[in-house]
């Protein structure tokens, strides 16, 4: 078997996770800082020449992005498994994702309309999703199984810190447009120390698979009868990501509009720093707890039912002082899900030589709750009941994920 292809047995240097981990932080500044201020604000200044109210419009730009999202990040993935570029099959991804990334940013930033808008985000979620598909699949390419929760960790305190950093430069730029131009600085400055310090795996010309449309393309579709694990790991992620989504998706405008807190940018940006804080003490331990008990599915469950039950209590206690501890509880549960559930969806893996394009499927877990939440949250919000059903439905759905994850019956 070649070695881009073998299951890695020795262990990763702390090195290694942390280049990684940047490269990760970077990504996550190219799509936060614009998803938590940027588009928001973007909305607010062309909504009322578009016939729209701003909710709608932000709806509209981030599910359309979504949905490109959707579909770039396992056809990139199964881009990269293909590859056999002087440079490794991850690396070259990395590079022109996190490059276009940032071109695509600036695009955003000189936005005068919705269309112009839409089509820079749709272009984001593009080339970062390249990126995104290459380092993710970096880690079953290198890190043996019971080191993934641990590097989970590190990745899943990546996203967050991305998400406070994205959130700090949109915010302290001093404009939209200074916003993207310093996200977009971030999203290419970041991924270099991996990619120029760091080797790939090669794959060999003769272990490329041939080439045909229909098996490529045949490949994104596995079949939940085949491979039951991976399918439930799935749902999981999906309905836990879901309902994290239907969460934050109008925060800076439940701030403005429900608590009529004075500067809700500012508070956006102290409930995500709040979240990250309690976050950064459970994903890291999480995950190396998980590594070491060996056990997968418990430490998924159990963070899903306490992201429910927190966002329950956002439902029925509609405060400043609840929405702080409500990120607080959020940020505990989910820093041990994203270091465990990565984990978990590495170990249900089908195939190693198609690590990138199955992880990309598992990835639109992540992604299509970006463009589902939108369609569910609008309409809950405008005409069916507003927030408080809005954060009830949310909780439901988390739950379920919560609970679905004991179908999962080849790991523990």
């Amino acid at each position: 078997m070649t070695t881009a292809f073998a299951e890695p047995v020795d262990r990763v240097g702390k090195g290694w996770t942390a280049a990684l981990s940047l490269a990760n932080v970077a990504i996550w500044v190219g799509w936060y800082g614009p998803l938590q201020i940027l588009l928001a604000r973007q909305a607010e200044d062309f909504a009322p020449g578009t016939g729209m109210s701003k909710e709608t419009l932000l709806a509209w730009v981030a599910a359309v992005g979504a949905v490109v999202s959707l579909a770039a990040n396992p056809f990139f993935g199964a881009l990269s498994d293909r590859t056999t570029a002087h440079w490794g099959r991850r690396t070259p991804w990395i590079v022109a994702g996190a490059a276009g990334g940032a071109l695509s940013l600036l695009l955003l930033a000189g936005a005068g309309g919705l269309w112009t808008m839409a089509v820079g985000w749709c272009l984001v979620q593009l080339t970062l999703n390249a990126s995104f598909a290459a380092v993710t699949a970096a880690v079953p390419d290198r890190v043996p199984r019971l080191q993934r929760g641990s590097v989970g960790g590190w990745l899943g305190a990546a996203q967050i810190l991305g998400a406070v950093v994205g959130t700090g430069l949109a915010t302290a730029a001093g404009g939209i447009a200074a916003g993207y131009a310093a996200c977009a600085v971030f999203a290419l400055a970041g991924v270099l120390p991996y990619v120029l310090r760091y080797g790939d795996l090669r794959l060999e010309a003769a272990d490329r698979p041939a080439w045909s449309a229909k098996t490529f393309f045949g490949g994104f579709w596995l079949s939940p009868r085949r491979y039951p694990d991976f399918g439930w790991a799935w749902l999981t992620r999906f309905l836990i990501n879901l309902s994290n989504a239907l969460v934050i998706l109008y925060l800076l405008y439940y701030l403005r509009d429900r608590l009529h807190y004075d500067d809700p940018e500012e508070g956006v940006l102290i409930l995500t720093a709040v979240n990250s804080v309690t976050l950064l003490a459970t994903v890291v331990v999480g995950g190396i707890w998980s590594d070491r008990s060996g056990r997968r599915k418990p430490f998924v469950r159990w963070s899903g039912v306490l992201m429910a039950a927190a966002t329950a209590l956002l439902a029925g206690w509609q405060t400043w002082t609840s929405a702080i501890i409500v990120a607080a509880l959020l940020g505990l549960g989910l820093g041990v899900f994203m270091s465990v559930d990565f984990a978990l969806m590495t170990d249900v893996l089908p195939k190693a030589r198609d690590r990138g394009k199955d992880l990309g499927v598992i990835n639109v877990a992540n992604a299509l709750p970006q463009a589902a939440a939108p369609a569910l949250a609008a309409p809950i919000v405008t005409h069916l009941g507003g927030y408080r059903v809005l954060y009830l439905v949310a909780a439901g759905v988390g739950l379920a994920g919560a609970l679905l994850v004991s179908r999962i019956r080849g790991v523990d």
